[in-house]
């Protein structure tokens, strides 16, 4: 309205023999105003889906899936004379399963990228490009971990390749194509924008997707999400609903995808970085009790043996604030971070102890090699209540240690009964074992009642527990007593 009430004020003053100059004006800086001031929607897609579809493929699998097809509810005894009769209703069958995915070519001799889960197992791979022409195809390399997967076309023609975009500069709100093979129909473009950043929905250890409500089916995965450069920045991987596309999918960022993709052509396997840790989220609660200023960074939970943490003094309980440099506000960002990060580079850590920071210098290994926790082994039982936590325990056993593979050295109390009012109750399950009680390891029920009496009776009233949880993963977990 301001602008309108400029020009009238304007158009007052002009006289009419300088309306033809006027309008001139008018025009110029309405023009200059809708163009500042609104980010439309493209009036059409076409060319640039027309320059982008040759780059896009369709991908069909078939694998050979081994059934065993007994018709009967029961089997004959060994030596029955209708044992030998009836066996061959029982032999394994063979039977081809097909499968459906897209793709897109980002060298002109044939390098496509896809979905792990796409060929994933296929004895076959084929591969349409530009609608109608077929070429068979062969695995460079494969990753599970980020779901990506490298082919190489079988042809000496050249192809027109795409190119990666930078996915770090894509907003929440910018628009975006997605072109695939859904439901097998093939070159298909779907329109949208980018909806959130920085998604984790738990599907993979790597987790940092773009949402986009562009439709996403089934067929689309391994296919490209383009912005409106024709760069491609995502890889689309998921939708949310198993009936279809119900606005919500989800794409690998290609900042994450480049790294994996170069690693796949160069070596035809990843080579990640590995620190050796256990992580979890810091809580309010944990950051109160840390006198950390603000809930950031990852919480070790536990660190494996002779692992590069280990050797450079991690613990458990440390909390990490920054790697390499780069700081770390959840959880979730640092091994996305440290599998980016060159094995065999030392790196400086900066860690959160005793409520004061200090630096780790810590030579990186490989994820790829590394070993799983040690076992070892103890004993005792004996079914106890903790009247202030309200729940029962027992000691650790031989037994709990080898069943559920737990580490070196290990001690603590199973929760065998947690009971309506008690504070651990939405917090820890039945099975749970507590490890430590405010950092200190708790080896029998004695241990544990010291603690809580000591949270007790100070002002704090916040108890910081140490356990394993019924997953057998380590997690610290702040309570609040009354």
């Amino acid at each position: 309205m301001q602008l309108l009430d400029l020009l009238l004020s304007i158009t007052q003053k002009v006289k009419m023999k300088n309306l033809k100059i006027f309008s001139l004006v008018f025009v110029v800086v309405f023009g200059l105003f809708t163009n500042s001031n609104s980010q439309n929607a493209p009036s059409s897609f076409a060319d640039l889906s027309e320059k982008l579809m040759p780059s896009v493929v369709n991908i069909s699998t078939t694998q050979t899936v081994v059934t065993n097809s007994n018709p009967f509810p029961f089997q004959f005894p060994p030596g029955s004379p209708f044992e030998d009769m009836f066996k061959e209703f029982g032999a394994p069958q063979e039977r081809k399963s097909a499968a459906l995915g897209s793709g897109f070519i980002i060298d002109e001799k044939g390098i496509v990228v896809t979905n792990n889960h796409v060929i994933q197992g296929a004895d076959d791979i084929i591969v349409r490009v530009d609608g109608d022409k077929e070429y068979k195809a062969k695995v460079v390399g494969s990753d599970p971990l980020s779901d990506i997967a490298v082919l190489q076309l079988e042809s000496n023609e050249k192809f027109i390749p795409v190119k990666f975009g930078d996915s770090d500069k894509a907003r929440i709100g910018d628009w975006v194509i997605a072109i695939g093979n859904p439901f097998g129909l093939g070159g298909t473009v779907t329109a949208g924008i980018i909806s959130a950043r920085n998604r984790s929905i738990g599907l993979s250890r790597y987790e940092d997707y773009i949402q986009t409500d562009a439709s996403i089916n089934s067929g689309n995965s391994g296919g490209p999400l383009f912005d409106m450069n024709g760069d491609v920045i995502g890889i689309n991987t998921a939708i949310l609903g198993r009936s279809g596309s119900i606005g919500i999918g989800f794409s690998i960022p290609s900042n994450n995808a480049k790294i994996v993709i170069d690693q796949l052509i160069k070596f035809g396997e990843t080579k990640r970085g590995w620190l050796g840790v256990r992580i979890q989220d810091v809580t309010k609660e944990i950051a109160d009790v840390e006198k950390l200023d603000e809930p950031r960074g990852a919480l070790v939970a536990s660190v494996a043996e002779n692992s590069p943490s280990d050797k450079a003094g991690v613990k458990a309980g440390d909390i990490i604030l920054e790697f390499n440099g780069e700081k770390i506000k959840q959880m979730k960002e640092l091994p996305i971070i440290v599998a980016k990060t060159e094995v065999g580079k030392k790196v400086e850590v900066k860690i959160w102890r005793n409520k004061k920071e200090i630096t780790k210098s810590i030579t990186l290994g490989r994820l790829e090699t590394s070993e799983d926790f040690k076992v070892t082994k103890k004993a005792s039982p004996t079914e106890l209540e903790v009247p202030n936590l309200k729940i029962f325990v027992r000691e650790l056993t031989s037994e709990d240690i080898k069943k559920r593979n737990l580490p070196n050295q290990s001690s603590g109390l199973v929760i065998t009964k947690i009971q309506n009012n008690s504070p651990l109750k939405n917090s820890v399950e039945v099975d749970s074992i507590i490890l430590e009680a405010q950092k200190k390891k708790i080896r029998n029920i004695n241990d544990l009642n010291q603690a809580v009496t000591k949270v007790l009776n100070s002002n704090e009233k916040t108890i910081l527990l140490v356990i394993y949880n019924s997953q057998n993963q380590r997690r610290y977990i702040g309570i609040k007593l009354d």
